[in-house]
């Protein structure tokens, strides 16, 4: 893929260029606040299935569909429950996907076969505009997994993107820079098609802030029958061994916070000064070491509860390995 396709200047005319491309059922990858996206349009399955294509991706497994405001909710959703109204209203735009039921205008190709569809409002303000745009010229939405290959570790800048999928993106698609993502990890995703929510993907919106405001929530164990982006035991994960926990040998590579001293002869990737630090800089460490071509990435793991137990999860499935 040439540069030329490549906007670094996200200005109206780089968001129109892009939103018709992804009408003429062409692929664009966008910064949102919490990864890079590969977008297309969500009610076109020639373009939806390249996702597949590109990513490496099974088709069994479902899309987050990317809209504007929750004025959009009733278009892509059913029976959507009042504790979902509640989150939406507080939590997007931002990093938080609800599971619905589908309504008619989802297609199977969006939703691996289920009667449900995840959607999201993202915050970033490239993303934001990207996708009113595209609703305006569609009677549509984005649909976007993060733009990496399946099951490796998720791009939090358009450099990735292109060191990811660049061959296997065509001449008509295009990525959209907008810096480094702010979160750094997928968002939160909640099952919201029963009684009580469930959350099956944890984010930087937490446990306690889903109960302070609609009460009982619970974390799913074990295998979900919901299918969910990031659902698999191992995920995120590099080429490198990723070692939780331990001390680090002569050579390896070693990721912790600033205050935990570098052992001799280790090469320190990283060394962030708090939690949304260590999740900003997470797979951008990962993708390092790769580049270094290390064998192995000794992590000493965050502790505490919220965003802390989101990188942890992260951590655990790309220690699984590829």
């Amino acid at each position: 893929m040439s540069n030329s396709q490549f906007f670094s200047n996200c200005g109206a005319d780089s968001i129109r260029h892009a939103a018709a491309a992804i009408k003429a059922g062409h692929l664009v990858a966008f910064p949102t606040e919490t990864v890079y996206g590969l977008g297309a349009d969500a009610r076109n399955p020639e373009a939806v299935k390249r996702i597949y294509e590109v990513k490496g991706r099974p088709t069994d497994h479902p899309l987050i569909v990317h809209i504007s405001s929750i004025r959009q909710l009733d278009k892509w959703a059913i029976d959507v429950p009042e504790y979902a109204i509640k989150l939406a209203r507080k939590f997007w735009p931002g990093p938080l996907t609800l599971i619905l039921n589908r309504s008619q205008i989802v297609g199977d190709f969006i939703t691996g076969g289920q009667n449900t569809v995840g959607l999201r409002v993202p915050s970033d303000p490239i993303a934001m505009a990207l996708i009113s745009e595209f609703e305006k010229i569609s009677n549509s939405a984005i649909a976007a997994p993060s733009a990496n290959r399946f099951g490796q570790v998720s791009p939090t800048s358009s450099a990735d993107v292109l060191e990811e999928l660049g061959e296997y993106l065509s001449e008509h698609d295009s990525v959209l820079d907008g810096g480094n993502s702010l979160i750094g990890i997928e968002s939160t995703i909640i099952d919201c098609t029963g009684l009580e929510p469930v959350i099956l993907r944890l984010g930087k919106v937490t446990k306690l802030e889903i109960q302070e405001l609609i009460g009982k929530v619970s974390l799913q164990s074990g295998q979900s029958k919901t299918k969910f982006s990031g659902e698999f035991e191992k995920h995120y994960a590099p080429k490198a061994n990723v070692i939780l926990d331990k001390v680090p040998s002569k050579g390896d590579c070693y990721m912790a916070m600033v205050q935990i001293p570098t052992p001799e002869g280790v090469n320190r990737v990283c060394s962030p000064n708090s939690v949304e630090d260590f999740a900003k800089n997470l797979y951008s460490t990962l993708r390092k070491v790769d580049a270094l071509g290390v064998k192995n990435l000794i992590v000493i793991q965050p502790e505490g509860q919220g965003l802390a137990e989101a990188i942890r999860e992260r951590l655990l499935k790309a220690s699984k390995g590829r």
